[in-house]
Parts: structure tokens; sequence; C-alpha cells
């Protein structure tokens, strides 16, 4: 992760190693932003707006649990199971860190299109 300010005015040419691997995969970036959107949401709501198959999800969860950038929370909703998935303050910083590498790429492919 990095953890300072990213200015495209002074940017050098690897732009792309500030993208963070776990979080920059596609289903990842997903979980981390509709997660950032809540203080916490459903597994079964992410799937099905993420259109995934359980399995699938599952494994990203893991790999952002096992990052530090979810918590993962089991408990009941009348007599069903549910699973809710929060972002914690870890993930909410690697997630603007990676929303504003991309802001770099953007604004220098859009300088170049110029």
């Amino acid at each position: 992760m990095v953890s300072e300010h990213i200015d495209p005015a002074t940017e050098d040419t690897s732009t792309t190693v500030r993208l963070d691997e776990t979080v920059h995969q596609r289903v990842r970036l997903g979980v981390l932003t509709i997660a950032n959107e809540a203080r916490r949401v459903e597994f079964r709501f992410l799937q099905e707006t993420m259109g995934l198959t359980a399995g699938n999800l599952s494994q990203h969860i893991r790999v952002l649990e096992e990052a530090g950038f979810v918590k993962v929370e089991k408990g009941l909703e009348g007599r069903r199971p549910r699973t809710w998935v929060a972002i914690t303050r870890d993930g909410k910083a690697a997630l603007r860190e990676e929303i504003a590498a991309l802001k770099v790429l953007v604004d220098r492919f859009e300088r170049e299109a110029q």
C-alpha cells in the first residue's frame, strides 16, 4: 500500500506499481467499494449484485479478510444464517489509495489524449 498523496504532476512512468494487487482485482475492488458505502453488507447481496457464485465470492472475501481489509461476521437474522462483510479502517485506506492510483492513470491518459 501507498500512504503518501499521489501528485499526477510529479508522477514517474511506473504508475501501475502503485496499484495494490489485492485490491485491484475486479471482484475485490467491487466488494470494497460496496462495503465502503454501508456499515456492513450481507453476503447474499454482494453475490447477487456482482453476479458471482457463492464459492467465488467466498474466495475473494477470504483474500480481503486475510489482508485485514474486511471483517466477516456470521450470525442469524431470524432463523436464517447470514454472513455480513464490513470494510475495516485498513480496507478504507487501501481503497482510497487504489482510487488515487487509478486517478493518476486516468489523468495521464487524458493528458496524452489531448
